[in-house]
């Protein structure tokens, strides 16, 4: 991963060696002394954070804050001032800062802005280049470009160039039967069928009959001989997904069928030769379902051959703004809607979310919000409640430990000042000017934190 480029424009040497000091760790950081200086030096390179001091000779905050929009969109902007006005603040803001920081701060706060405005960037260039997801960030129809994802490519690759059986593990969403088509579409069988059958949807005495066929009056309703979805597959593919719902007697009819390749209908006693390619898919832990006496051990090797297991999307975050942009183009074009593109604030949030429902959720997530969207843009108003609430920086439960002091910083800020504003808001029940009085805050400061946090006095006002 390249690293994170700083650029920190200050006409005192203190300042300039502060933040090289705090942002030692796992930056890069320039220094400019003032700022004719900075304009030079983000004229001819790029930097992924500019912080900058409003007031310096040679050009002032505002006029670097123009260049570096002009020109690097993305590139994010923390102003500094000392002398701390409202009309600053605002003005930086309106002109696309990202934020600001009000002399003298607290090294950790300024820490802090500065991992925020680097992640926000990092997210708002994911999103702008996964409008069309090139060859290496995808396999078939499966999306993203994370080291998880890689591995799986790799080794969906080499299945598809065998004809061995497949299991395919992962959570519920994670898109089990997009890896099961992909084998089959880049293997020698494409030209042939894919039969997917939900094993888990099939009634328990009609299993036997979907998959291997009946003869005519095998049971009651059998008025015709059919066949089944295995001979229905002939020649290529038949996808199992949720075989760990099968019953113990199909199961010993399925470990026949891969064992001996041939299947006999029900009613009949003579064998059908079949050429199919199995790869089955569950959400469940087989390996338990087997020592449970669930699942028959026998089969469950036969299965294992090859074994892919697709990551849940909280373990590759970094392919978020890819799969939402890739989403927000396939939904917008369904609906019929012109929507361009997702606000950088709704596309934090989405990142941050632990999606327990995995790419499914996120799909049905931009779906929702393409259709409520009142303008060109998602932004966090279109989001469900749940995920516009998600922190800017997400922390899953027991890994805080994991993360690199900069990050865990951020993140433990956007919580304290997202739980600081519902308690506010809370006690003088929605009522800004008050709020902002005991806050020690402007009403324009104060209602910038509630846009930033994704929060509306309205919705504090007592009923």
């Amino acid at each position: 991963m390249e690293p994170v480029r700083i650029l920190v424009a200050d006409d005192k040497e203190n300042m300039r060696k502060l933040f090289a000091k705090i942002l030692a760790d796992g930056y890069e950081v320039e220094t400019a002394q003032d700022g004719a200086g900075a304009l030079a030096l983000v004229a001819t390179r790029s930097y992924d954070v500019v912080v900058t001091d409003i007031r310096m000779p040679g050009a002032d905050g505002f006029e670097l804050l123009a260049a570096v929009k002009a020109r690097a969109p993305t590139t994010e902007v923390v102003m500094m001032t000392g002398y701390a006005t409202v009309a600053d603040a605002v003005r930086a803001m309106k002109q696309g800062a990202f934020d600001y920081l009000e002399k003298p701060f607290d090294p950790d706060a300024a820490l802090a802005v500065v991992a925020r405005a680097a992640e926000h960037k990092r997210l708002v260039d994911a999103a702008r280049g996964a409008t069309a997801p090139g060859d290496e960030d995808a396999f078939h129809n499966l999306i993203g470009r994370s080291a998880r994802m890689r591995e799986v490519y790799a080794l969906l690759e080499k299945a598809a160039q065998v004809d061995a059986t497949v299991l395919v593990l992962g959570e519920t969403g994670t898109g089990k039967e997009l890896a099961a088509r992909a084998i089959h579409y880049h293997s020698a069988r494409r030209e042939r069928r894919f039969v997917a059958v939900n094993c888990g949807a099939l009634p328990g005495e009609l299993v036997e009959s979907e998959l291997f066929g009946h003869a005519r009056g095998a049971f009651t309703g059998a008025a015709t001989a059919k066949p089944g979805l295995f001979e229905e597959a002939q020649g290529g593919t038949i996808f199992l997904d949720e075989v760990g719902e099968l019953p113990l007697p199909a199961q010993v009819k399925l470990n026949r069928a891969l064992q001996e390749k041939e299947i006999r209908r029900v009613g009949e006693s003579t064998p059908v030769k079949i050429d199919v390619r199995i790869i089955a898919a569950t959400h469940r832990d087989l390996r338990e379902e087997v020592r449970a006496g669930r699942f028959r051990e026998d089969l469950f090797y036969r299965l294992n051959v090859i074994a892919v297991t697709l990551p849940p999307l909280r373990d590759r975050a970094e392919d978020v703004p890819l799969l939402a942009a890739h989403f927000l183009e396939k939904h917008a074009r369904a609906l019929r809607r012109r929507i361009e593109a997702i606000e950088p604030e709704a596309l934090v949030r989405l990142a941050g979310h632990g999606w327990p429902g995995n790419v499914r959720e996120l799909e049905n997530t931009i779906e929702r919000a393409v259709a409520v969207a009142g303008g060109d843009r998602i932004t966090l108003a279109d989001l469900p409640p749940e995920i516009a609430s998600t922190p800017a920086v997400a922390t899953p439960a027991g890994a805080l430990a994991a993360l690199p002091y900069r990050d865990a910083v951020a993140g433990a800020r956007d919580r304290v000042t997202r739980e600081y504003l519902v308690a506010l808001l809370t006690e003088f029940e929605g009522n800004v000017t008050r709020a902002a009085e005991r806050a020690g805050l402007e009403r324009e400061s104060l209602h910038r934190l509630l846009r930033k946090h994704g929060l509306r006095s309205e919705d504090f006002k007592a009923s």
